[in-house]
């Protein structure tokens, strides 16, 4: 097994960093999704945007996670 050169380890740490921020910018404003429309199933865009989020960012986070397991 060989370690990763530490260039190929900045490249992973640029898009790892990025995958994390994502939810972080998407919910860091919340005057720009603070509404109620459009509405889906009934909810009110407000909660089903941040609830996106929570599934989003548990996929980015298998990503992470998956990135750093297989070194």
């Amino acid at each position: 097994m060989s370690l990763p050169t530490p260039q190929k380890a900045k490249r992973t740490a640029w898009w790892v960093a990025v995958l994390l921020a994502l939810p972080y910018l998407g919910l860091c404003f919340p005057k720009l999704y603070a509404r109620a429309t459009p509405t889906l199933f009934g909810f009110p865009f407000f909660y089903w945007y941040q609830f996106a989020w929570v599934l989003l960012t548990s996929f980015l986070l298998y990503l992470v996670y998956r990135q750093f397991k297989s070194r």
